[in-house]
């Protein structure tokens, strides 16, 4: 694990959100009468689908890139991802200048993928996970010399995905729990820094599918480990966390409470509560802490409960699947 030290503290968030503004949207938090009634509770929405980019992303990345140095913008800078971190650093590429490689694994839908190209970077398709992609990009950082932004595991990232838990805060002080996307723990990691930093009571609570749960699987090993990755409607919690994770498996050990897992049928019918009720057309890992309440029957009765609504990037084809199945499951 890493050094104490190694992570950024609530001062380093609250200056990520400084340099920040006017980079990024100030998302907004809307209450859910729907899903108040449905569990009731009092749930809010905070509607990173709101983003240019249309997911949270784009704090960690453009934060990370704004940091670069002259010399380290001329080489470029490369990622791997899943789709909404590629995105997000094409975006923040083209509005900096900087050039920009996506490497992506087959796996990630083509609706992100051409996103990506239409913001003008250049993207490479490398085998079936996200780990194989990892390893081109890291290819590219040896012999050419450009700069790595990993999707999650920095420090950067972390403390620009953590003015979410800011935000949330302001909006919302009386909060009791929060439910975000478990994925490679850049977002879990920087939520959790902030609100515990300031408010400790709060109950973070990380979602994510049930196969290929790559955080899940590690925090039970107790160190990186490496899983087979599938096709999912919450794709975007796809991916390994890396073998030589040195921060987020870190920050989502210190300060997430408790994890679930949930099976494609519950993000299905999660999705089309967001179409029906919401009037959000949202993608899979968006969804997935109402699908933890549903599945694992969680009672959050009487509670201020905060959704993070992570991204809204999905096919339309995707959500007619979502559809299909959330239907033949009831």
């Amino acid at each position: 694990m890493p050094a104490t030290d190694a992570l950024p503290d609530l001062s380093r968030i609250y200056q990520a959100r400084q340099a920040l503004q006017g980079q990024v949207a100030r998302t907004p938090l809307i209450r859910s009468e729907a899903l108040s009634r449905r569990f009731g509770c009092e749930a809010w929405l905070k509607l990173e689908t709101l983003q240019p980019i249309g997911a949270f992303k784009l704090r960690g990345a453009t934060f990370a890139m704004s940091r670069l140095g002259p010399e380290q913008r001329r080489a470029g800078v490369v990622t791997c991802s899943t789709g909404n971190h590629g995105r997000a650093i094409a975006y923040a590429g083209r509005r900096l200048g900087i050039h920009t490689v996506i490497c992506m694994s087959r796996l990630v839908p083509a609706n992100k993928v051409e996103a990506i190209r239409a913001l003008g970077a250049e993207v490479r398709i490398i085998g079936n996970s996200q780990d194989e992609a990892e390893v081109e990009a890291l290819r590219l950082v040896e012999e050419q010399g450009m700069v790595y932004l990993p999707p999650f595991d920095h420090p950067d990232i972390i403390t620009g995905q953590g003015t979410i838990g800011l935000e949330i805060l302001e909006d919302l002080p009386t909060v009791d729990t929060v439910f975000a996307g478990l994925s490679g723990g850049g977002l879990i990691g920087g939520i959790g820094i902030a609100l515990k930093g300031i408010k400790p009571t709060v109950e973070l609570v990380g979602v994510t599918m049930d196969r290929g749960a790559a955080m899940v699987a590690s925090l039970e090993a107790g160190q990186p480990v490496q899983v087979t990755e599938y096709e999912s409607f919450a794709d975007s919690l796809g991916g390994g966390i890396g073998l030589h994770n040195r921060y987020s498996l870190e920050a989502v050990r210190r300060h997430m409470d408790r994890a679930y897992l949930v099976n494609e049928a519950s993000i299905a019918r999660a999705m089309v509560h967001f179409v029906e009720h919401e009037k959000m057309l949202v993608e899979g890992a968006a969804v997935v802490g109402v699908a933890a309440i549903e599945q694992h029957s969680l009672d959050v009765r009487g509670k201020q409960v905060v959704f993070v609504v992570s991204g809204h990037n999905v096919a339309l084809d995707t959500f007619d699947r979502a559809r299909a199945l959330a239907a033949a499951a009831c």
